[in-house]
C-alpha cells in the first residue's frame, strides 16, 4: 500500500466524490477505492445524526460485494441500552476514537457488540468521530477479519482520509438537513422548489389544482378551557387523522393556521382522477376523527371544502420573509365554502366545479351566497350522508 494511493483517495474526497452524488454511492466506492489501495476493510459504517421530527440519523453500511445499507434510526433509539452500550454511543459523547484489537485474546471487552464482532471473524474494529465544522460529532466504524488486524499503515491510510470524508459527509448532510426542513415546514413539492432556487419575492406560477381547506369545529371554544399542552395534544392528533391520508393521496399540505388545514392536489391532466383521489381522502379523514372523536376526543367534528380551480403558486411576502403558499379566487371560494360547512352543520362540501368530476357521488343541496362571490352558488354534499336536505 502506497502513501499515493491513499493522498489519491483523500484527493478524490476533497475535489467533493463527484462521481458519485447519491450518499450510497458515496460510501460504496470510497470501500472499494481503499480495498484497491489494500486496506483489507470488512465492514464500514457511517453514522449521521440530522434535524428531522421523526428521524434521529440514518446509518450506512458497507460490505464486500453486496450494496449500501441504509436505516433510520427513530429517536426512541437513544434511550435503548443496545445505544447507549455502543461505541458509536461513546464517540458520539468524548469525541475520541475508539480501537479494540480483536484478535489479541486479552482485548478490552467493554461494548457487547465487540463480542459479536468476533463470533464474526472480526479481528480488529475501529471508531472515528466526524467532526463537522458546527462543532457536531458523527461517527465512522471500520473493521477487518484480516489475520493480525490493521497494520500501522493500513490504519494510517483509514486515518488520512477521516477528515476529508467528514467534509463531504457534512455537504451532503446539510444538503439533507435542508430538504428535511423544507419538506417539514412548507411541503415536498414546495420544498423542493425552493431548494430548486424559487426563492425570489413574486415568484410565482399558475397551476390547476383540486383544493382542500378543512378546519376543526369549536376550536375557539376549547382553546379557552383546556391547558395549552392538552390543547396541542389535541391539535396533533386531529392533524394526524388527516396528514397522512393527504399525502398518500398524493396532494402537498401547504399550511397549517391554527386548527385549519390547506392542501393541494395538482392537476397534470386528469381532473377526474384528482378529484376522485380527494374526495376517497375525505371520506378517509371523516372515518379517522370519528374513530379519534369516538375513543378520545368527545364532541370533536370537523369541516372541509373541495374546490377546485386555477392558483397562483409560489412565494408572497415581505423582503427577506416570504411564504410559499397558493392564493386567488379559488381558494377564496373554498374558504367561503368551509365557513358553509358550520353553517349547515356538515362535515363535507363540495363546490359544483368540483361536484362535477365525481359522478355519483355528491348531490346538491342548494344555492347558497359565498361572501365576495356575486352569483350564488350551487353547493353539493357527498350523496350517503343527505338524509335531511333543508336550506338554512
Amino acid at each position: 500500500m502506497s502513501t499515493d494511493e491513499v493522498r489519491a483517495v483523500a484527493d478524490w474526497l476533497i475535489d467533493g466524490a463527484r462521481s458519485a452524488p447519491q450518499p450510497q454511492q458515496v460510501l460504496s466506492e470510497l470501500c472499494e477505492r481503499l480495498l484497491a489501495c489494500g486496506i483489507p476493510l470488512w465492514r464500514v459504517a457511517v453514522f449521521v445524526r440530522t434535524l428531522h421530527p421523526n428521524v434521529m440519523g440514518r446509518r450506512l453500511i458497507w460490505r464486500p460485494g453486496a450494496a449500501v445499507e441504509m436505516s433510520e434510526a427513530p429517536f426512541e433509539l437513544l434511550d435503548t441500552a443496545n445505544f447507549r452500550d455502543s461505541p458509536v454511543a461513546r464517540v458520539y459523547s468524548t469525541g475520541e476514537p475508539i480501537r479494540r484489537k480483536l484478535f489479541d485474546p486479552d482485548y478490552s471487552a467493554d461494548f457487547p457488540v465487540l463480542a459479536e464482532l468476533r463470533g464474526e471473524g472480526v479481528t480488529d474494529y475501529l471508531a472515528s468521530p466526524l467532526f463537522f465544522t458546527d462543532g457536531a460529532v458523527h461517527v465512522v466504524t471500520c473493521t477487518t477479519r484480516a489475520p493480525g488486524g490493521f497494520t500501522d499503515a493500513q490504519l494510517a491510510g483509514i486515518e488520512a482520509i477521516i477528515t476529508p470524508l467528514a467534509r463531504v459527509t457534512e455537504i451532503r448532510a446539510l444538503r439533507r438537513t435542508a430538504s428535511n426542513l423544507l419538506d417539514t415546514y412548507v411541503g415536498h413539492d414546495a420544498g423542493g422548489r425552493i431548494l430548486g432556487g424559487r426563492i425570489r419575492r413574486g415568484d410565482i406560477e399558475e397551476i390547476h389544482a383540486a383544493i382542500w381547506l378543512s378546519d376543526m369545529r369549536g376550536f375557539t371554544a376549547l382553546a379557552d378551557r383546556l391547558p395549552p399542552r392538552v390543547m396541542i395534544d389535541l391539535l396533533n392528533g386531529y392533524f394526524d387523522c388527516q396528514v397522512p391520508v393527504i399525502l398518500d393521496h398524493g396532494a402537498e399540505v401547504l399550511k397549517f393556521m391554527g386548527d385549519g388545514l390547506l392542501a393541494i392536489f395538482t392537476v397534470a391532466g386528469n381532473e377526474t382522477e384528482v378529484c376522485e383521489r380527494a374526495r376517497a381522502a375525505a371520506r378517509r379523514v371523516q372515518t379517522n376523527i370519528a374513530a379519534l372523536a369516538s375513543s378520545a376526543m368527545p364532541g370533536l367534528r370537523f369541516g372541509l371544502a373541495l374546490h377546485i380551480g386555477d392558483v397562483l403558486y409560489g412565494n408572497i411576502g415581505s423582503g427577506n420573509r416570504l411564504d410559499f403558499t397558493c392564493i386567488g379566487p379559488a381558494v377564496n371560494c373554498a374558504a367561503r365554502l368551509e365557513k358553509l360547512t358550520a353553517r349547515l352543520g356538515r362535515a363535507i362540501l363540495a363546490s359544483g366545479d368540483f361536484a362535477h368530476y365525481c359522478a355519483g357521488e355528491f348531490l346538491p343541496i342548494g344555492e347558497f351566497s359565498l361572501a365576495g362571490i356575486s352569483a350564488p352558488q350551487l353547493i353539493f354534499g357527498l350523496a350517503d350522508q343527505l338524509k335531511v336536505n333543508k336550506r338554512p
